[in-house]
């Protein structure tokens, strides 16, 4: 029976953290400029960086 790859495992859930934490940060940072420019976001092109090419 094959051994459980835990260092694998922490990986992972490091990544998921991470990513977590960055949404979290720019959905503050968004609430922010929404608050600073009276409830509008500016018209900024989407950063296409962000989404994962294998969707498409």
């Amino acid at each position: 029976m094959a051994k459980p790859n835990y260092a694998f495992a922490k990986h992972q859930r490091d990544l998921a953290k991470k990513k977590k934490k960055e949404e979290k940060k720019r959905l503050k940072a968004e609430a922010k400029l929404r608050e600073k420019n009276g409830g509008e976001l500016p018209e900024t092109p989407e950063d296409e960086t962000s989404e994962d090419p294998s969707e498409s």
